[in-house]
């Protein structure tokens, strides 16, 4: 397994480089200047000049890639033009919100497509088949800032029972019971198009593995098409639906940024937002950055697993 990962390492690496270029080099082409921001629209040439020294945006911009992927290594996140503060701290302010919402929206789509997507295979009714697509469809094509509004004029506005949103202010694991309540909207609201995505995955991953040889002969033998479909094809389909989990990370990245501003969840995709609106250079390139690391991080993660649960991709990787 070991050479496993190592084999998968190298790709990674030129990805976060690549990454690392691109953000530089699109947020110069932003319209907009920080140093104008910082001195005002009355600024003098001579002190917007003295600002962009000051900033290092009088250097060229391979130098300054330099300085920034330089500092990056050597683990210095730089501190904010216009935010104020470290970005280090700024990050770390947000991070765990934006992983509590995260996760929370991940296992609620997971437990939804295992819950629905073998319901709908074991049905075998044109009517549930039905139901499934149509909800699937809608997730789907919904985007999570129709969904939010939705939910909330719904469960905080006509029947309010939930929080419209924020978090809990006593924080998460002081009253699981009020936590729950905060993320319960956001959660649902980030999770349905990924688990629209995953649940169709199955599904179609499902039948595919009951129309093998192997389930005909289990079924010539008599055994219930119940145990067939949980112990012997969801097993067998599980490694696709681990890699389309992992291609859902990205939905849920972008998700964030819209689903954190509806419900006003301080996370990093309100930092990001800040960081765009103002022209914060350092902020939204660790953002982004940061939103790469861990994409490329959790898809290898998904390999990883995918090799654990099939041995057939270990041979195929040298194992």
């Amino acid at each position: 397994m070991l050479r496993y990962i190592a084999s998968r390492l190298p790709s990674a690496l030129v990805v976060l480089v690549a990454a690392s270029i691109l953000i530089f080099s699109l947020l110069r082409l932003v319209p907009g200047d920080p140093a104008t921001t910082l001195a005002g629209p009355d600024a003098s040439p001579e002190a917007l000049a003295a600002i962009r020294a000051s900033l290092g945006l009088d250097e060229p911009v391979w130098l300054q890639y330099v300085h920034w992927l330089g500092a990056l290594v050597t683990g210095d996140l730089g501190r904010s033009y216009l935010i104020g503060g470290r970005i280090t701290d700024l990050v770390l302010a947000g991070l765990v919100n934006t992983v509590v919402l995260a996760v929370a929206a991940m296992l609620l789509a997971v437990l939804f497509a295992l819950v629905v997507g073998v319901g709908a295979v074991l049905s075998r009714s044109r009517t549930v088949d039905a139901l499934v697509t149509g909800a699937n469809t809608a997730a789907l094509a919904l985007p999570p800032f129709v969904t939010g509004v939705l939910l909330v004029l719904v469960f905080a506005v006509v029947w309010p029972v939930l929080p419209a949103g924020g978090v809990p202010p006593a924080g998460f694991a002081a009253r699981p019971d009020i936590t729950v309540q905060y993320l319960l909207l956001p959660a649902v609201c980030l999770a349905l198009p990924v688990a629209a995505a995953i649940t169709r995955f199955l599904v179609e991953s499902l039948r595919t593995e009951l129309a093998q040889p192997y389930v005909l002969t289990a079924r010539a033998l008599g055994i219930p098409r119940r145990r067939i479909v949980l112990r012997q094809a969801l097993p067998a389909a599980l490694p696709s639906m681990v890699t389309a989990l992992g291609i859902q990370v990205g939905t849920v990245l972008g998700g964030a940024v819209l689903v954190e501003a509806i419900f006003t969840w301080p996370g990093l995709g309100q930092l990001v937002e800040q960081g765009i609106s103002r022209r914060d250079y350092p902020v939204v390139q660790v953002l982004l950055l940061l939103s790469v690391a861990v994409f490329v991080l959790v898809q290898l993660l998904t390999d990883v697993a995918h090799a654990a649960l099939d041995p057939r991709i270990r041979i195929g990787g040298s194992l």
